[in-house]
C-alpha cells in the first residue's frame, strides 16, 4: 500500500485570510501562493511559496478503505509520557510525525521524512488517511516573502512477513537516511535521580569513583553526566543561565572536568540553553510573550540568540566536557510539555521575531547551531523534538523522567518509551530511555535490577543514577556485567507483547525470550497519583 506517494484525493490550504479547498494537481495557485505536490520514488514532495499572505496550515487526505480490525501506533511531538500504545480505529486520535498500521502479517508506515519544514500530524478513519501540516510561526501565519518552503516529503511503505517491530525499524530508517550516531556506545552515570540537584564538586567526583568501579578494565570508558545543580542561579528562582561559571559548590568547572577524567570517566554536563537571566542580554533577544514571572526565554529565531547558545556550547566543550545534554528547549519555546500539546505544539497568540520561517525551521536551526558549536563533544537532546533533531544530535532522551523515588513512574515512563520508540535507535539517533534510579530502598531492588537488565540488553544508551555506597556487594556484583554489556552496545531487544500491552513484559534479547515481572512488588514507593503533603 503505497498510495501516499501519489497525489491526495482532496486538500485545503489555510491562511490567516481564508481557506482554499482544492482537488490536487501537481501545481496549484491561490492568490500569491503557489503549491507544488510532486510524486517521486522517494515520496510525495510538498513545496510552498508565498509573498505577503500569512500561511497557517495545509490539509491533505487520501481516500482508501482501511481494515476494520487494524491496530494503529502513533509517535509523540517530543518525549513520550508513558502514553504510547497500539490502538484500534480512533478518528479523533492525532498522531505526530508518523504512524504504523498493523493488520495480520502486514504493517504499513505513514510518515514524513525527518527535518521537514512543518509540524506534521496524522489521523486515520476507516475510509482514509489525513495529514495536517502546521506551517505557522508560533501561532501566526508564516510570511515566506517569495521564498520556497520545502514543507515535507510524505512516505508510506507496506511490509509483509516480518514483525511489526522490525517493520517499525525499517520505516524509521526510510524516514531518516542520515542518522548521527556516537562513534562508540554511550553508557555510564547521571547523578539526577538520587541527588536531584543537591550536589557539589566533591560529590560528583564520588559519583565518578562509583561509576568507574563498575567499569574496571573496560576499554570503552563510561560517561558521568553532571545534571542540573551546578549553575550559578540554582533555584534563583529555578535552573536558568547564565552558563559561564558554576555556583559556589562548583568553583572551577575546567578543573572538575579534568578531575572527572582522572577518575576514569568521560565528563558530561547538562544545561538549559533558552532560559537565561543574564541582564546583558537585550530585550530583542527574548520571546516577549513567553517571558513571565521573571523568566527570560530566548528567541532562537534571532541570530544573536544562536550566537549566545553557540558560545555557551563552545565554553562547555572548552571546559573539557565530552557530552553536552541540552534540555527544556521545547517547553521554553512553546510553553508546554508534550502531553499538553493537544493537538499542536503552539497555543495562545504569539510569534517568533523572525516571521519568515516556520516554527519547525526555527527549531531545526537551533539544533543545527548547537551541533556546529559542539566540536568533538557529543550532543544529547532532552525535551527536544526527535523528528526535527534526527541527524543533528547523537543521542535523544525519548521519554519523560524515570525516578529514583517511585517505581510507578519508572515503569510508566521508562519501559513504555523503550518499547515503543526503540525502533528509532540507530535509525534516528541513539535513544536514551532514561536512567535506572538507585537512591535508597524507595524502589525495590528486584524491580530496578530487571529495568537495568532490559536497558543494558536493549543495546541503547545505559545510564544509572546510583547514590555512592548504597548498594550491597551482591547488588553491585549484579550490575557490573550490565555495565560491561552496555559498553559494547552490541545487544538488541524486541518487545514481544507490545501489541497488547503498554508495559511489555515479554521480550526477545539477543535471540532469547525473557519475561520481566514489572508488577510483583506493587508500585514500589508512593505512586505519582497520591496527593502531595
Amino acid at each position: 500500500m503505497s498510495f501516499l506517494r501519489n497525489l491526495p484525493d482532496s486538500g485545503t490550504l489555510i491562511t490567516e485570510t481564508g481557506e482554499y479547498p482544492f482537488s490536487p494537481a501537481e501545481t496549484m495557485s491561490f492568490q500569491d501562493i503557489s503549491l507544488n505536490l510532486t510524486p517521486g520514488s522517494s515520496g510525495l514532495n510538498i513545496e510552498l511559496a508565498a509573498d505577503r499572505t500569512p500561511v497557517t496550515f495545509l490539509y491533505l487526505r487520501w481516500n482508501r478503505e482501511l481494515p476494520a480490525d487494524a491496530l494503529f501506533l502513533g509517535d509523540s511531538w517530543e518525549r513520550s509520557y508513558g502514553d504510547l500504545q497500539w490502538r484500534s480505529h480512533d478518528p479523533s486520535r492525532m498522531m505526530p510525525w508518523y504512524f504504523l498500521m498493523q493488520n495480520g502479517d502486514r504493517t504499513t508506515g505513514f510518515g514524513v521524512r525527518v527535518r521537514p519544514g512543518a509540524f506534521a500530524l496524522w489521523n486515520e478513519t476507516p475510509s482514509g488517511v489525513a495529514l495536517w501540516l502546521d506551517l505557522r510561526n508560533g501561532t501566526k501565519g508564516v510570511l515566506l516573502r517569495n521564498r520556497t518552503l520545502h514543507a515535507a516529503t510524505v512516505v508510506s511503505t507496506e511490509y509483509e512477513g516480518i514483525s511489526a517491530f522490525d517493520a517499525a525499524r525499517k520505516f524509521c530508517a526510510e524516514m531518516c537516511s542520515d542518522p548521527l550516531l556516537p562513534p562508540d556506545p554511550v553508557y555510564g552515570g547521571n547523578n539526577w535521580y538520587y541527588a536531584y540537584g543537591n550536589t557539589s564538586h566533591q560529590e560528583v567526583l564520588d559519583d565518578c569513583d562509583c561509576i568507574a568501579s563498575f567499569c574496571e578494565g573496560l576499554e570503552n570508558r563510561p560517561f558521568m553526566v553532571l545534571d542540573d545543580g551546578w549553575e550559578p542561579l540554582l533555584r534563583k528562582p529555578g535552573n536558568s543561565g547564565p552558563w559561564d561559571r558554576g555556583n559556589e559548590r562548583f568553583p572551577d568547572m575546567p578543573r572538575l572536568a579534568a578531575e572527572m577524567r582522572d577518575r576514569g570517566v568521560r565528563p558530561g554536563l547538562w544545561f538549559r540553553p533558552l532560559w537565561n537571566l543574564d541582564p546583558a542580554i537585550p530585550e530583542g533577544c527574548l520571546l516577549a510573550e513567553k517571558n513571565q514571572s521573571g523568566k527570560r526565554f530566548l528567541d532562537p529565531s534571532v541570530p544573536d540568540v544562536l550566537e549566545i547558545v553557540k558560545n555557551d556550547i563552545r565554553r562547555i566543550a572548552g571546559w573539557g566536557f565530552e557530552l553536552i545534554k541540552h534540555d527544556f528547549s521545547t517547553s521554553d519555546m512553546f510553553g508546554g510539555w508534550g502531553f499538553q500539546m493537544r493537538p499542536w505544539p503552539a497555543g495562545g497568540d504569539w510569534s517568533f521575531a523572525d516571521r519568515t520561517r516556520t516554527s519547525a525551521e526555527i527549531v531545526t536551526g537551533l539544533y543545527r547551531a548547537i551541533l556546529e558549536a559542539a566540536g568533538k563533544s557529543l550532543i544529547l537532546g532532552c525535551n527536544t523534538i526527535g523528528h526535527l533533531g534526527a541527524g543533528l544530535m547523537h543521542l535523544s532522551r525519548i521519554g519523560d523522567d524515570t525516578s529514583g523515588r517511585t517505581w510507578d513512574r519508572t515503569r510508566k515512563m521508562g519501559i513504555n518509551t523503550l518499547a515503543f520508540r526503540l525502533c528509532q535507535h540507530r535509525t534516528f539517533f541513539a535513544v536514551d530511555a532514561d536512567c535506572v534510579g538507585i537512591m535508597g530502598r524507595t524502589i525495590p531492588w528486584e524491580l530496578n535490577r530487571q529495568w537495568a537488565e532490559l536497558l543494558a540488553g536493549s543495546g541503547s544508551p545505559f545510564f544509572a543514577s546510583i547514590r555512592p555506597g548504597i548498594l550491597s556487594e551482591a547488588e553491585a556484583a549484579a550490575l557490573k556485567p550490565l555495565f560491561a554489556l552496555a559498553s559494547k552496545g552490541c545487544s538488541s531487544a524486541t518487545p514481544l507483547d507490545w501489541l497488547r500491552s503498554t508495559t511489555p513484559s515479554d521480550w526477545e534479547i539477543d535471540g532469547k525470550r525473557r519475561h520481566f515481572d514489572w508488577f510483583s512488588d506493587g508500585c514500589g514507593g508512593h505512586p505519582d497519583f497520591l496527593p502531595k503533603r
